[in-house]
């Protein structure tokens, strides 16, 4: 969606190939053409798109194409080989995550340039791949200030509907977990740290902000199990998806990541770039944005003790958490459009 924006905003033509989604109307409102086919599913039924694709790439009107999953990587670069090296389309991929190391993953390192995330994930690019250092470029996630601006207080009207929602956390000090509802997130060490806190009377509630997917519904039970078992009913939330995430992370008193394996660390930049004490893992891009700009909200992975004495100390006195964000939506924009214009002047 950003660099979507961003390459509307330059004057370029954007097209965005998905299986569809929520987002489809805002990308084509603003100025994004949307071509919807199923490139996701591991399938090799999948590969049928090879051949249309291979037909539109080679229609001469797209210089660049852009891959940031694996089997889409994978039914684009089957296309691309099918056309004359001098003709086709320059391919860029960007390694959003550290997938399992196999042939499966390594269409990721295909692109004559390599995007990786962050610092930590070019690390490993370079550690399981044999790929040309030179076509690697790092460029980490941003955040718009405009969108996340430091110290943001929500509308009252925001908060009014807020708490009737929520009656629950009325009162309370807000420890937030946002993400995506997956064992990767940390939520048992969050809920492990939530029932110290409350046992020794702390005035907190959790919330687990994040959609519990159709798929994953087996481990939402399991989530809620955990919750009803530490006691905890009456002390956490869960919020399922959220349109207002950035309004739900202003209100946290502290905001945690927690996950043990994370590219870059996106929620952690934007509760960050709002001023919001932040508590994580010193885990891959996590342990990178906070080193940056927070270190004092850093906590060995897995330490739940540590993250219950953070927390404490936090609730009691938080370090300012500084103004400048050096992780920006613009940086990332000008880097990826200036990978774009790197390729289109380069030698094939």
């Amino acid at each position: 969606m950003e660099i979507n924006r961003a390459l509307v905003a330059a004057g370029h033509r954007s097209l965005v190939m998905s299986v569809g989604g929520r987002q489809v109307t805002q990308l084509q409102a603003e100025g994004g053409t949307h071509l919807q086919r199923d490139v996701r599913t591991k399938s090799l039924w999948t590969l049928r798109q090879v051949w249309p694709i291979r037909n539109l790439l080679a229609s001469g009107e797209i210089d660049i194409v852009h891959a940031r999953s694996r089997m889409p990587a994978w039914v684009v670069w089957l296309a691309l080989v099918c056309l004359p090296r001098k003709t086709r389309p320059r391919f860029v991929t960007t390694v959003h995550g550290p997938n399992s190391v196999n042939r499966y993953s390594a269409v990721m390192t295909y692109g004559e340039r390599v995007i990786a995330v962050s610092q930590y994930m070019e690390s490993y690019i370079r550690q399981h791949y044999a790929v040309d250092p030179a076509r690697i470029r790092t460029i980490p996630r941003g955040v718009d200030p405009s969108e996340f601006p430091y110290g943001l207080r929500p509308d009252p009207t925001w908060r009014e509907r807020m708490l009737v929602e929520f009656p629950q956390v009325s009162g309370k000090k807000l420890l937030a977990l946002p993400g995506r509802i997956t064992r990767l997130k940390g939520h048992a060490h969050f809920i492990e740290m939530m029932k110290s806190l409350v046992a020794e009377g702390e005035p907190v509630h959790g919330v687990l902000i994040g959609d519990i997917q159709a798929e994953r519904a087996d481990y939402g039970d399991e989530l809620r199990q955990h919750i009803r078992a530490a006691g905890l009913d009456a002390h956490m939330t869960l919020t399922g998806h959220r349109s207002d995430l950035r309004e739900w992370l202003a209100v946290s008193d502290l905001v945690y990541t927690l996950s043990s394996v994370e590219a870059f660390g996106r929620t952690t930049a934007e509760s960050l770039a709002l001023g919001r004490p932040t508590i994580g893992f010193r885990v891959g891009g996590t342990a990178e944005v906070l080193g940056t700009i927070y270190p004092e909200g850093l906590v060995e992975a897995g330490d739940v003790d540590g993250l219950v004495a953070t927390t404490r100390r936090f609730l009691r006195a938080a370090p300012p958490v500084p103004p400048d964000q050096p992780f920006t939506l613009q940086r990332m924009t000008d880097a990826t459009l200036a990978v774009y214009q790197e390729l289109v002047d380069s030698p094939r």
